[in-house]
């Protein structure tokens, strides 16, 4: 083992062992420690934020002489979602090392990333490494699982003189994935945006008693659920999956995609499917308030995700085809455009040479996350910066990482944790010199 993945294994076992689970949060005991790992390397860092007990993290490296050059910003948020220990084979919160893996909550959202990210950046100022141009920017901030209002979000709007950069590396890609004999590795280059809808269906208030004497608005949410049940709405193919599909060497064609990655794995085909276009997932319905009254009104609860550069009017048009002929009335309730970098940059090119030079034969690919994460509160605050997600892992491919994030048994083999570290390295030196 390489101290470098030594390292990075020993600060993610710490910091897996510190609860940080959102709500509440409490992640001052995360921040003053990584605080004090990059402050005796040589950083200066501050912690800073809306709540005393849920600061952010960040640390600067400084040029060795003043001039121009661009700020790097290696980013990660500390706050994990919940944990139920029975589920577990590890304790959650132990940061056993077994199997040749880290076990906790955290270890791949994203815990594993900060320690990655922040154990390359130590070995290099250890070792007197500063930058001859530009800044390297270290930020582990609070609250991304609960929306990142006391995170990114206030840091990017409150203080942007702290964490303005000109590239950021941040969550949301980077783990391979097999496809038809080769090794991807995505760049996420783009985050869908949330055009939340409710459905609602109307009847006539009755006694329980008599079921026929109302006109149960409940039942007419029948057909509704079963045409989202049944499809998703037609593709609309935006720019980063269709790069996603030139690079395999398809024809354009998303639903040739789906059905070829459908045929060689099934799992494929989920993964692939929400970078298509806009998609609609039922997940709340209510209706009557007592148990013996027939509802008038029924109410569907929808998360729908769109691609960058459409909105409001795209989801609905495309809802609308998928429910047709079907009664009902749509009302949106919650509207957030998605957000992209371009794919095309310095740090494009040196992340596929990387890969080339790691893993021979393997394709670097531009993704689009079908969630979000704190890269746009920066692509928000910074419109100049390129932020991509960009984690790389070669040894636990996508599929076995996937069902592990916000699951049971979160892992992560300790040679990714090296795999991870040495990228942030040698990324770092490259654009920094």
């Amino acid at each position: 083992m390489s101290e470098l993945q030594a390292d990075t294994t020993a600060l993610l076992r710490d910091l897996i062992r510190l609860d940080t689970v959102n709500p509440p949060g409490r992640e001052r005991p995360a921040a003053e420690h990584l605080y004090a790992v990059l402050e005796a390397a040589g950083f200066d860092c501050e912690l800073v934020g809306a709540e005393p007990e849920r600061p952010n993290l960040v640390a600067r490296l400084e040029a060795q002489e003043p001039g121009d050059g661009p700020a790097l910003c290696l980013l990660g948020h500390t706050d994990t979602v919940l944990a139920t220990p029975a589920e577990w084979t590890h304790d959650p919160w132990s940061g056993d090392e077994a199997d040749g893996c880290v076990w906790g909550r955290g270890a791949l959202d994203m815990k594993g990333q900060v320690a990655a990210e922040v154990a390359a950046a130590v070995g290099l100022a250890r070792d007197g490494w500063r930058p001859r141009r530009g800044t390297l920017i270290v930020a582990a901030v609070a609250d991304e699982e609960a929306g990142g209002a006391l995170g990114a979000k206030w840091l990017t709007e409150q203080r942007p003189d702290l964490v303005r950069c000109d590239y950021l590396l941040n969550e949301g890609g980077g783990t391979v994935l097999p496809w038809e004999g080769r090794r991807l590795y995505g760049v996420c280059c783009a985050e869908k945006g949330i055009y939340r809808f409710t459905l609602s269906t109307d009847g006539v208030a009755g006694h329980a008693s008599m079921p026929r004497m109302g006109d149960n608005a409940l039942l007419k949410m029948a057909p509704l659920l079963a045409r989202l049940a049944e499809r998703q709405p037609e593709y609309d193919l935006t720019p980063e999956p269709s790069a996603f599909l030139a690079a395999l060497g398809g024809e354009g064609d998303p639903a040739a995609a789906v059905r070829r990655a459908g045929a060689q794995d099934p799992r494929l085909a989920v993964l692939l499917e929400p970078m298509l276009g806009v998609t609609v997932a039922p997940t709340r319905i209510r209706a009557s308030d007592k148990v013996n009254v027939i509802p008038s009104a029924a109410h569907l609860q929808v998360d729908c995700r769109v691609p960058p550069g459409l909105g409001a009017q795209d989801a609905e048009r495309r809802v609308r085809e998928l429910l047709e002929g079907l009664t009902y009335r749509l009302e949106f309730d919650e509207q957030t455009s998605g957000n992209r970098s371009p794919m095309q940059s310095p740090l494009m090119d040196f992340i596929s040479g990387w890969i080339e030079e790691q893993d021979p034969g393997a394709l670097v690919v531009p993704t689009m996350l079908p969630g979000y994460t704190d890269s746009r509160s920066f692509r928000e605050a910074f419109p100049e910066c390129v932020a991509y997600g960009f984690f790389p892992q070669r040894h636990m491919d996508q599929f076995q990482t996937a069902p592990l994030i916000h699951g049971a048994d979160e892992r992560i083999d300790v040679r990714d944790l090296g795999f991870a570290a040495g990228f942030y390295r040698d990324v770092t030196v490259e654009l920094l010199g």
